[in-house]
């Protein structure tokens, strides 16, 4: 399969009025022109298909509103369709265990522990590539063996280490996350510092505790060469610590100094999708875009949104030195590398066709996983043209 006049994002350069020929899930050929018999559509880009690496939108899947349960399949294929529909072709579905969370809730370990079974033993139905990102709560030591059980079962592809006390981390500012919570529940601030402070008693936990948890889990993913990620570093000594604990990613930085300590260490940064196309953190963090200028920025991640990935491409590639291709790597080329994906990333001869085509107006009109058409909105003629000639 051929498609054809069309404008291609490669690793290092964009290529316009060129084609592509899909033949047994791989890309087969590239070539610099037009070709007769290729399926085309006026103005259409070509982009590798997005590597999202930490996306939490399952858990809203499964739990729209509160106390309203979905079963897997209905929540995962909504999913699936809304994620082949944003151009991601392999997603990391982050699903957290928290500290906290009673028995039966959606961060319980034994509800994180049948979600991620389900999602594994249900990802060759999908459309995309599912994958698990297991978010682990640092201050949770009672779902250390849990967690260790589903390394060893083979079930989790990536792990982050997380700290969520209020105080600290992403919520440092408390001022800020108090008018968060306050807005969120509909609650009075009074009401909401509260809550914060709750939290805060009940997730304190003893920094030799911490430090077990974290060596653990370390220890654990590297016996299972499973890559270790850190989480909503803030300072350099915790940047440090990560580096040393054999984190390879450094996802969502709170502070310019962490994250260039990070990288100083060869950690590569991840920050959401919907803080680089907002031009800033909801939970008035370090922005995304910042990170970009600084050259400290390597991946992009949806976050909790995975239409915001290619906007987010869009808003950072007038600044990147490499223009929209090196903008583009965020979301692709990028995090196959960091999570060892030698396969897939970039239109390359020889690559897995993961892609999309995006029209002029930037929305994703056909996405292809291996090959195989996963979305379609209909606007691209599939038939092949006969108008068009080789030269």
């Amino acid at each position: 399969m051929w498609i054809s006049d069309v404008t291609l994002i490669l690793p290092d350069r964009v290529l316009p009025c060129a084609s592509l020929r899909v033949v047994e899930g791989k890309i087969a050929e590239i070539v610099d022109r037009p070709v007769v018999g290729g399926i085309t559509g006026p103005d259409l880009t070509v982009y590798p298909g997005f590597i999202d690496m930490h996306g939490d939108m399952i858990e809203l899947e499964l739990e729209p509103r509160a106390r309203v349960d979905f079963p897997m399949e209905v929540a995962l294929a909504s999913l699936d369709a809304r994620l082949a529909a944003a151009g991601v072709t392999t997603a990391y579905a982050a699903v957290s265990f928290s500290r906290g969370a009673r028995d039966g809730e959606r961060r319980s370990y034994a509800h994180t522990s049948q979600v991620i079974r389900q999602i594994h033993a249900m990802r060759t139905t999908c459309r995309v590539d599912h994958r698990i990102h297991a978010r682990f709560d640092i201050t949770f030591d009672n779902a250390v063996g849990v967690l260790g059980q589903l390394l060893a079962d083979g079930q989790v592809d990536l792990v982050s280490l997380m700290d969520h006390t209020p105080g600290q981390g992403q919520y440092r500012n408390l001022e800020v996350h108090v008018k968060n919570k306050a807005a969120h529940h509909g609650i009075s601030e009074t009401e909401a510092r509260q809550m914060v402070a709750n939290a805060i008693a009940v997730r304190s936990r003893p920094q030799e505790i911490l430090m077990a948890n974290i060596r653990s889990v370390s220890q654990m993913c590297a016996a299972h060469g499973v890559c270790l990620a850190s989480h909503d570093d803030d300072t350099v000594s915790k940047a440090h610590l990560m580096a040393d604990m054999g984190a390879k990613i450094a996802e969502f930085p709170v502070t310019i100094e962490a994250a260039q300590a990070a990288v100083a260490k060869g950690l590569m940064t991840a920050m959401g999708a919907p803080n680089a196309m907002r031009g800033q953190s909801y939970s008035g963090n370090l922005s995304a875009r910042d990170l970009h200028s600084a050259g400290l920025l390597h991946i992009l991640a949806s976050d909790y949104h995975p239409g915001a990935i290619l906007a987010a491409v869009k808003a950072l590639a007038p600044n990147d030195p490499d223009g929209l291709a090196g903008a583009v790597r965020l979301a692709s080329a990028n995090p196959a590398q960091a999570l060892g994906l030698s396969d897939r990333g970039a239109l390359t001869v020889g690559q897995r066709a993961d892609l999309f085509l995006a029209d002029a107006l930037g929305r994703v009109v056909l996405t292809l996983c291996a090959g195989e058409i996963v979305h379609s909105n209909g606007t691209v003629d599939m038939l092949p043209s006969r108008s068009m000639a080789f030269a």
